[in-house]
């Protein structure tokens, strides 16, 4: 079994984690199979587990697993079993180092009208609130996630049709969701009003087929149509394709870091080609940040295409001074502090032959923790980088995210903790520097961000949350720490 443990900080980078993607389709042949190359291609979303949910017409079949979808779903005994025309499938990071089995979606449960599954992506901010009336109110919960509650909320409602129930529950619910949900009457798609989860359509023929991106569709040869829009309820069936908007219409806050990090840069996120998006971003960040230097080197891979545009508008080469090793899973366990130190070498490792006596220009799209910065620059001082000049491809991140990132407290965000002169001498860089905020809004198009309706969700940067915090406002300190162990996605 392949996993990965998101605190393994030596594993595969200090990062903030996206941590799930959704996949359905419906009117396909073998539909698990396509969703299993689907969830294949948002394996970058989650790596934790994955899951299959499929409906033949008579009957629901489910397989969820931890680990990698190649090692679950690449057996034919596996996708035999999920027969059907339709499937929705998900992949998933724990915010804590163990992933049970029961919290790994899509979840199912047998409700009054049939069977119901739901894959999603995001985090409901007054979920346990509301978990707390629902077991007051009788309900029995089988798992920690949050994404249980939206089931429960469908079952005990009280409106007559399923249609109704569902817009019933997603009208309780407060935070960040992109929803895929399969029913033996057809599938249902969803995103918040405020649209802070992406999620698009797409077709292949005449299956349609939903994602947490495009480059899912691109891998199983479907069409991209069109993102699924803020506050709208697509529903696909043998009828057809109806379109509901049940929500107020209110501005769109679609989350900023999906063109910083989260979504592949073959993707397209709401219209914008994320791969140019960070180009810009490099661009940006070289006329706020200039710096004399002999190369432009990324932190493979999340800093390439920033490091690219940085070059090509300070005309200082690009070149590849650190290289990646892409075959390391989870660290081995290690004997003791000297050798796990070492551990940062098994995925990345200075290119010394080239950066002996060289001023560099190090670009990365984030510091969190600061730990992995930390070791990239000594690793290239030791290979005989002269200086070391770190850019950061986006604002410093102060703030934790309640809308399905796996974000650590705050108090280990470092950029929370010191100002960019302190972090600069605790990752022991000549220079650091961020782009700014309206920097990056510069880079997405936009002339400047705008204070008092902004254009994304950038909560992590600038702590403007935009929808209640229920849970993190109300509850206890104690409850608090609960909350941030089992957010699920």
């Amino acid at each position: 079994m392949l996993t990965t443990n998101p605190f393994d900080q030596d594993a595969y980078g200090d990062k903030l984690r996206e941590e799930c993607g959704v996949f359905g389709v419906w009117g396909a042949d073998t539909a698990s199979a396509v969703v299993a190359l689907g969830l294949h291609a948002l394996q970058h979303r989650g790596q934790e587990a994955a899951g299959i949910t499929s409906w033949d017409g008579h009957a629901f079949h489910s397989h969820r697993a931890q680990g990698h979808v190649a090692g679950n779903f690449d057996k034919d005994s596996v996708i035999r079993a999920l027969a059907g025309r339709s499937a929705i499938g998900h992949v998933r990071y724990s915010t804590t180092g163990e992933t049970a089995l029961r919290n790994v979606q899509p979840l199912f449960a047998e409700l009054a009208s049939g069977g119901f599954a739901v894959a999603h992506n995001g985090n409901i901010s007054n979920a346990m609130k509301l978990r707390k009336e629902l077991n007051r109110r009788g309900s029995i919960f089988q798992s920690t996630s949050d994404t249980e509650v939206i089931i429960h909320l469908v079952a005990t409602s009280s409106y007559r049709t399923l249609l109704d129930r569902f817009i019933d529950a997603l009208k309780q619910i407060e935070g960040a969701y992109s929803l895929v949900c399969l029913t033996g009457e057809g599938i249902l798609a969803c995103r918040d009003p405020l649209g802070i989860r992406p999620l698009v359509m797409g077709r292949l023929g005449d299956t349609y087929i939903f994602a947490s991106e495009t480059v899912a569709l691109d891998v199983v040869g479907a069409t991209y149509i069109r993102s699924v829009e803020p506050g709208e309820l697509i529903i696909v069936s043998d009828k057809g394709v109806r379109s509901h908007r049940p929500f107020a219409d209110v501005r769109p806050r679609p989350c900023i870091f999906e063109h910083v990090y989260f979504a592949r840069p073959d993707s397209i996120v709401d219209g914008s080609s994320v791969y140019s998006v960070r180009k810009q971003i490099g661009a940006e960040l070289a006329r706020e940040n200039p710096v004399d230097a002999d190369f432009v080197v990324p932190v493979p891979d999340s800093g390439v295409p920033a490091a690219i545009g940085y070059a090509q508008q300070s005309g200082i080469p690009f070149e590849l001074g650190i290289i990646r090793s892409h075959y390391v899973g989870r660290t081995f366990i290690q004997p003791s502090d000297a050798v796990r130190h070492l551990g940062v070498k098994l995925k990345h490792n200075a290119n010394s032959a080239l950066i002996q006596g060289k001023k560099l220009v190090l670009i990365d799209d984030s510091i969190v923790r600061g730990t992995t910065s930390l070791k990239i620059v000594q690793m290239l001082r030791e290979a005989g980088a002269r200086e070391v000049h770190m850019r950061i491809a986006s604002p410093p991140t102060r703030h934790s995210c309640f809308y399905g990132v796996d974000t650590p407290e705050r108090a280990k965000l470092l950029a929370a903790q010191m100002d960019v002169a302190a972090m600069a001498n605790y990752i022991n860089a000549d220079s650091l520097a961020f782009l700014s905020i309206d920097g990056l809004y510069r880079a997405l198009g936009e002339d400047v961000r705008e204070e008092a309706q902004p254009q994304y969700c950038d909560a992590c940067f600038t702590g403007d949350y935009p929808t209640r915090l229920t849970d993190h406002e109300e509850s206890e300190p104690a409850d608090q720490l609960a909350l941030l162990s089992e957010r699920y996605a």
